[in-house]
């Protein structure tokens, strides 16, 4: 039977298991955050779906009208 380092301190292997978790969780979020700076955020945190009818803020054809250009109107 071989000794590993871990085996010497009880909950070690699981700490540095944690720890691990925790560097990739960090690492993932400044990943996010990176791409957030450079492209912005493309897309929403939730689907329409998931919003409801009622949180559009208003009728689509009206805030169709309001942006053509008054040369088109």
């Amino acid at each position: 039977m071989t000794s590993h380092p871990d085996d010497a301190v009880p909950g070690s292997q699981d700490s540095s298991r944690e720890t691990a978790a925790a560097q990739e969780l960090r690492r993932k979020s400044a990943e996010a955050a990176r791409l957030a700076r450079i492209f912005g955020e493309v897309l929403p945190e939730t689907t329409g779906d998931e919003r409801g009818e009622g949180s559009r803020g208003g009728d689509v054809d009206e805030w169709l009208r309001s942006q053509v250009p008054p040369h088109h109107g």
